[in-house]
């Protein structure tokens, strides 16, 4: 007979299509320590299996317009911090796609964030990422800057895809049609998708900036408009990555 230690071990190695096989061997087990590792997998399974089904309302639009064929989410991150860039991120899935967890950005943790970051840019058709800096942003201000950085990202990618999920905005100057989707992030698995590698993206540039301006902690505030960002902002004055249309009341 196992110890509960090598049952443990058996569910914790097991592949999850393999766990239930486990579970209906081990059930009749009457050992308390056997019987809480197979209450923990089933919460694990009922778990599992809520996500696959907001993963299938998730891919409403996929299914949608799926017929139309390639189809691209469109996500930024950035249009609010003092300092760092705006950056876009173009992303078309397959259409059998099986990521889990893919969400609005904001909602992840950062290390659930850089996990998926790699799932989707190794499983994804194509992968498109744009970036405007300050300069630029001020010279034709935050939203402009936006829509550029986002036809940089669909101009990007390796195929051109048949239409355009957008979180919320229409892009002027394109011409693939598009499709706005209100809070899309949270909706559309394609713009998740794009929500997080723009994200992750922009955050691994804010923390480089971070090892050459450490004095603006952008690590942990990636350029927002945190108390002791300001305050740094007000004691050492604008650096060359900082937004000047964006801190006029603090210098």
């Amino acid at each position: 007979m196992k110890t509960i230690k090598e049952i443990r071990r058996e569910f914790d190695e097991a592949p999850v299509e393999q766990r239930q096989e486990l579970y209906e061997f081990y059930k009749k087990d009457a050992r308390q320590g056997v019987q809480k590792i197979l209450e923990q997998c089933r919460k694990k399974q009922e778990k599992l299996e809520a996500e696959k089904l907001r993963m299938e309302q998730m891919m409403q639009y996929e299914k949608k317009y799926g017929h139309l064929g390639y189809l691209c989410g469109i996500d930024e991150v950035g249009r609010g911090p003092l300092a760092g860039p705006v950056v876009a991120c173009a992303v078309i899935l397959p259409k059998d796609s099986r990521i889990l967890y893919l969400n609005d950005s904001k909602k992840l943790t950062a290390a659930k964030r850089e996990e998926l970051y790699e799932v989707i840019l190794k499983e994804a058709v194509s992968v498109g990422t744009g970036m405007v800096g300050p300069a630029r942003i001020d010279e034709i201000n935050i939203l402009q800057a936006t829509y550029e950085a986002m036809r940089q990202a669909v101009s990007s990618l390796s195929v051109r895809p048949q239409l355009l999920l957008n979180d919320a905005v229409t892009i002027p100057g394109m011409d693939i049609p598009q499709v706005p989707i209100i809070k899309g992030d949270a909706k559309c698995a394609s713009i998740a998708a794009a929500s997080i590698v723009a994200k992750v993206t922009r955050d691994r540039m804010m923390e480089k900036y971070d090892e050459t301006l450490p004095e603006y902690g952008f690590a942990s505030n990636k350029g927002y408009g945190s108390a002791e960002h300001i305050a740094a902002l007000k004691k050492y004055g604008p650096s060359l990555i900082h937004r000047k249309t964006f801190i006029t009341h603090f210098v």
